[in-house]
């Protein structure tokens, strides 16, 4: 049934253009004759919509960066990505940490890049080379790594796992962060810039600027 709708569609498009739709050409002169353009301007559309009804767009083309809403459905989809490939990795949300953050005792480790962390980090977070250099004195307090969007800290939890430290990852990272409505800060200040890494990742929330 599926072969058949499509033929039939290739038919009447073919036809609409003065061809056979076995590839053989039409009679000369057919595809300027009024009443065959016209039927071409009618069908072109009808066409359209019926393919479009049989190849519908999936969820991630449906999507789009240009709403908060958007940008944050591909943000999650990328979450859930991550977290099956990383289902031995413990993990907290953005807006559970942000939650238990004022009265609990973590040590926040930032895995990115030093460039990325000069743009802006999340408030007392310290770099990767620092917490390792520190593990026995902060080891025993609870850990949250983050990065852009969960994947490199993912990794970085589970490497420390296989060392005997119990990390979590803040799923999401960076990104999640501001679409809870988390607070960065450049040297000390708040600011709303933050690196996303790519273009792939420029998915933060409304009201920040992203550079990368």
């Amino acid at each position: 049934m599926f072969d058949r709708r499509v033929c039939v569609f290739a038919g009447l498009t073919a036809r609409a253009r003065g061809r056979s739709p076995f590839g053989v050409a039409g009679s000369p002169g057919v595809a300027a004759l009024p009443a065959v353009s016209a039927l071409r301007a009618v069908m072109a559309p009808a066409v359209a919509l019926a393919l479009a009804l049989l190849f519908p767009l999936g969820p991630v083309a449906a999507q789009s960066r240009d709403t908060e809403a958007g940008r944050r459905q591909i943000m999650e989809r990328m979450i859930e990505e991550i977290r099956e490939d990383h289902p031995d990795v413990a993990t907290i949300s953005a807006a559970e940490f942000r939650e238990a953050l004022p009265g609990g005792d973590f040590v926040l480790v930032d895995v990115r890049t030093e460039r990325e962390r000069r743009v802006s980090t999340l408030p007392g977070a310290i770099p990767a080379s620092e917490f390792e250099r520190r593990l026995a004195e902060l080891a025993n307090r609870t850990v949250v790594v983050y990065c852009t969007i969960g994947a490199r800290s993912s990794s970085y939890a589970r490497e420390m796992g296989r060392r005997g430290v119990d990390v979590l990852n803040l799923e999401g990272s960076v990104l999640a962060w501001t679409h809870a409505g988390g607070p960065l800060v450049h040297e000390g200040m708040p600011t709303k810039r933050l690196h996303v890494y790519g273009r792939r990742w420029n998915l933060a929330a409304d009201g920040y600027e992203t550079v990368w």
